[in-house]
């Protein structure tokens, strides 16, 4: 599907859910892959056991911590002597309404920007630096459908987030596609993961699939072909494009 031999990849949230997906298809199309976790590796160790520590490197960090986050892009762009893509995939949803007390709204609310779009717009950052000293690289960034309709009361600053993410990607691939920097949408509705799954099927909660026209939640390893082919310039011109995945949900 997309040559990606020899090519090294960090990839955030990559123990579980999408970012495990996108780790397999990275390693079985040939690439290297920095697999970034915050608490525990998940999937992480058995790809290392099936791929072997010279492919697939497992690196820890707090992206909620700018320190940390910087110590992330110095470990990835060391090992392999350079970065050629990276995906932006960790969020967190940290639920709260606006009916919470003030304290906890606003700590929620920081931690998920913290997360959701801070420490992206700095690996992004990260990563424009990097690829201007290189032949350019690709940045593919994990949005969601929320960030085109919204979401739910105890998911606004999520949203929120979210929106900021796709403004900030067609920013860098406007800014920089002279660079030969291609930066991605990628934007999925519901996903069939581990931590999706529980909620979609929770009594009461059978409207959240009756809304999508497909019936049933995307696999993940849907979303992880899209990142993998944009990873291989397959679709050069589509930088700034946001790449759906919702089974027909929405259309923006």
């Amino acid at each position: 599907m997309a040559d990606l031999n020899g090519k090294t990849i960090l990839v955030t949230g990559a123990s579980r859910g999408i970012g495990t997906a996108t780790l397999a298809r990275l390693l079985q199309e040939g690439a290297n892959v920095v697999a970034h976790y915050n608490s525990g590796v998940g999937g992480i160790a058995a790809l290392v056991e099936e791929y072997g520590e010279n492919r697939l490197l497992p690196a820890q960090a707090d992206l909620s911590d700018r320190q940390s986050l910087d110590g992330l892009w110095q470990t990835a762009v060391s090992w392999k002597a350079g970065l050629d893509g990276v995906v932006n995939n960790a969020a967190v949803i940290d639920s709260v309404t606006p009916e919470a007390d003030d304290d906890e709204w606003r700590s929620r609310w920081d931690h998920v920007m913290a997360v959701n779009l801070t420490a992206v717009a700095d690996l992004c950052r990260h990563a424009i630096l990097h690829y201007k000293t290189r032949a350019g690289g690709a940045i593919v960034n994990i949005a969601s459908r929320a960030a085109f309709r919204g979401d739910l009361p105890d998911s606004i600053h999520y949203a929120a987030s979210k929106g900021g993410v796709v403004a900030l990607t067609r920013s860098i691939a406007k800014g920089y596609a002279a660079d030969n920097i291609l930066a991605y949408i990628v934007a999925p509705g519901w996903v069939a993961t581990d931590r999706v799954m529980p909620k979609l099927t929770a009594p009461g909660n059978e409207r959240l699939l009756e809304e999508i026209p497909m019936g049933s939640a995307a696999p993940p390893g849907e979303v992880a072909n899209i990142i993998c082919f944009l990873l291989a310039g397959k679709a050069r011109h589509a930088t700034g494009c946001t790449f759906d995945i919702n089974g027909a949900s929405y259309f923006h």
